[in-house]
């Protein structure tokens, strides 16, 4: 425990860095950021990867804004242009995120065609141009997400040199998704799964860089897996099991910062979702588009398909509010003094 609470403290912007929840495309919208909220207070939540394009260009509102439970947020940019992603990060920044992240991790078709993600780690000078130009733009930390390499680069060769780059160019931080990504041959769901995944490589990145913060990701499901993770580097990200199974957040305050053990209040929960979709529809977003963050959270309980089955086939009709989320709490059997 001492060394968990000891990776906590590293010294950052906002002082919890060491848990974060991953960036997910189509998944980490601000709705789900908000709902996620309401269970962990501690470590960071990232945006989606937002390409810096659409950020000097498009509608910033809908892009960039965040509910200010959210902090610490992070907004992480796709790109491999340092102008751009220069001025996207002074933005982002501007808008009050208190961390500027850079993806070089993201696997997908469309990243690709647009020459920035994963495929990244076969330029490394580019990122490492990219992040000095952030770093000169904004006064929050700048961190990086990457993979241990990509197609038949060897990754005990390219990590190492690629996070020597980012040390280099100064990123606050260097988060490794421990796996290959295949630009050729694989999908991006089975990029997710099928790569092998070395941890023991990201271990070594700390040992060879013991002054930056290297944090892990990928594969981690439980938080007994994290605390394994945080003896050997300085952070540790959730990715699809926080989405999926979302209750494992609410141990997450208690054991990975300290704070006293307290069951999660299901029926405050229930009050604030349905208070926070109220608002939010009253700004013309629709019900299902929060409430399809929602659907993991009874995994495991008695109910947990009807409240699914509620939110899934109630939420998405026209004139459904804020009582589909009642309705759906209620279709469950828990004991509010244990959950």
């Amino acid at each position: 425990m001492d060394r968990i609470l000891e990776s906590c403290n590293k010294i950052n912007a906002s002082g919890e860095r060491c848990f974060a929840i991953a960036p997910m495309i189509d998944w980490t919208d601000r709705h789900c950021r908000y709902f996620h909220r309401q269970m962990v207070r501690g470590g960071q939540v990232y945006t989606e990867m937002i390409v810096a394009d659409a950020v000097l260009r498009g509608d910033r509102g809908r892009l960039l804004g965040f509910d200010d439970c959210e902090h610490p947020v992070v907004l992480q940019l796709g790109g491999s242009d340092p102008v751009k992603l220069a001025e996207a990060a002074r933005i982002g920044a501007d808008f009050g995120y208190d961390e500027i992240g850079l993806n070089v991790g993201c696997p997908s078709d469309r990243v690709q065609s647009g020459t920035f993600g994963a495929c990244l780690m076969q330029t490394p000078e580019i990122v490492e141009k990219a992040v000095l130009a952030m770093k000169a733009a904004v006064d929050v930390p700048v961190s990086v997400k990457c993979r241990i390499g990509v197609d038949d680069q060897d990754p005990e060769t390219v990590l190492p040199d690629f996070v020597a780059r980012m040390a280099g160019a100064g990123a606050d931080a260097v988060w490794i998704h421990a796996r290959k990504a295949w630009l050729k041959g694989l999908s991006p769901k089975e990029n997710r799964t099928i790569p092998p995944l070395d941890y023991g490589l990201v271990h070594r990145m700390k040992l060879e860089f013991p002054d930056l913060f290297i944090g892990v990701n990928g594969g981690i499901a439980t938080l007994d897996e994290a605390e394994a993770q945080l003896a050997h580097v300085d952070g540790v990200m959730l990715g699809r099991a926080a989405y999926q199974t979302p209750r494992i957040l609410a141990d997450v305050d208690h054991r990975l910062f300290g704070q006293p053990e307290k069951a999660l209040d299901l029926e405050a929960l229930c009050r604030t979702m349905m208070d926070y979709a109220e608002r939010q529809m009253g700004q013309g977003v629709r019900l299902s588009q929060i409430t399809r963050h929602m659907i993991g959270l009874f995994s495991g309980y008695a109910g947990a398909r009807l409240y699914r089955q509620i939110l899934s086939t109630e939420a998405p009709k026209q004139g459904a509010g804020p009582e589909v989320i009642a309705a759906a709490f209620a279709a469950v059997e828990y004991d509010a003094e244990t959950v």
